[in-house]
């Protein structure tokens, strides 16, 4: 087994299992929290696919636009939502760190594999690339065809993108009145 199937086997187990956490958890900001889990992880999935365009779509749209506006109307909509957060346990060793603890060391140690087997030798992907000349030179100019794609090729889907982070916002907004009445 290749380390890319083992890495994308995690990245499947992780949008599975926070997929299914996701709907079963009853506190919301650790379903926003689980939720950035599974929108990337799905990133990286699409990376596998090869769809490297999409899978930047989905971390700047998603996560780092539409999540980021539910963490702040979550933030601003009121607080006992938030004392449920201050209430859990202060123990140095609980259930959360200890998950957060094993993810770290899983991504160490995945971290460390790479770089010892890539200082051993070229991955075959790589040489291919290279026996190609396929491989993206840092004088060539990415920026300008990706702007390019956007305003010909992904021009509908870029502006139905923008539509969809307006009602995101509008509907921040509208969770994050202070009003009794809804």
């Amino acid at each position: 087994m290749t380390i890319e199937t083992i890495i994308f086997y995690v990245f499947a187990a992780m949008a599975i299992g926070a997929g299914l956490l996701l709907v079963n958890i009853k506190n919301t900001a650790r379903a926003l929290f689980l939720l950035f889990v599974v929108l990337f992880s799905m990133a990286g999935l699409y990376l596998f696919a090869l769809a490297d365009f999409i899978a930047i779509t989905q971390i700047l749209i998603y996560v780092g636009g539409v999540l980021i506006l539910l963490i702040f109307a979550f933030m601003l909509s009121s607080k006992e939502l938030l004392e449920d957060l201050q209430t859990s346990s202060t123990r140095f060793v609980s259930l959360p760190n200890w998950q957060s603890l094993l993810i770290s060391t899983t991504f160490l140690c995945i971290i460390i594999y790479i770089f010892i087997d890539w200082s051993e030798k070229i991955p075959s992907w790589i040489e291919q690339s290279i026996a190609q000349g396929t491989v993206i030179q840092t004088s060539d100019n990415n920026i300008e065809l990706l702007g390019f794609k956007f305003m010909t090729q992904y021009l509908l889907p870029f502006e139905v993108i923008s539509i969809f982070l307006m009602m995101a916002l509008i509907g921040a907004a509208h969770l994050s009145r202070k009003e009794d009445t809804v």
